[in-house]
């Protein structure tokens, strides 16, 4: 069993195998209820499938380029 702790703003990171096998992502919809002494969580919805985007289904082998990277540095030539 996984444990998490909680922030100062009440806040708890649910265990990301938790998250896939409930379908829990970015928007879900969680309800809670108290029973006897402990708390009870379910997934109450789940926004809209954003599968149709495409968007993260392709991986790259490359490296990822610095954020402080200049394209223009492609440009300049050295002196000879």
């Amino acid at each position: 069993m996984d444990t998490t702790s909680v922030t100062s703003k009440g806040q708890v990171t649910i265990p990301k195998e938790l998250r896939q096998r409930l379908g829990i992502r970015q928007g879900s919809r969680i309800e809670f209820s108290l029973v006897g002494d402990h708390v009870v969580m379910r997934v109450h919805s789940a926004p809209a499938d954003a599968s149709g985007s495409g968007y993260g289904l392709l991986k790259s082998r490359r490296a990822a380029v610095p954020a402080d990277w200049d394209p223009a540095s492609l440009l300049k030539r050295p002196k000879r």
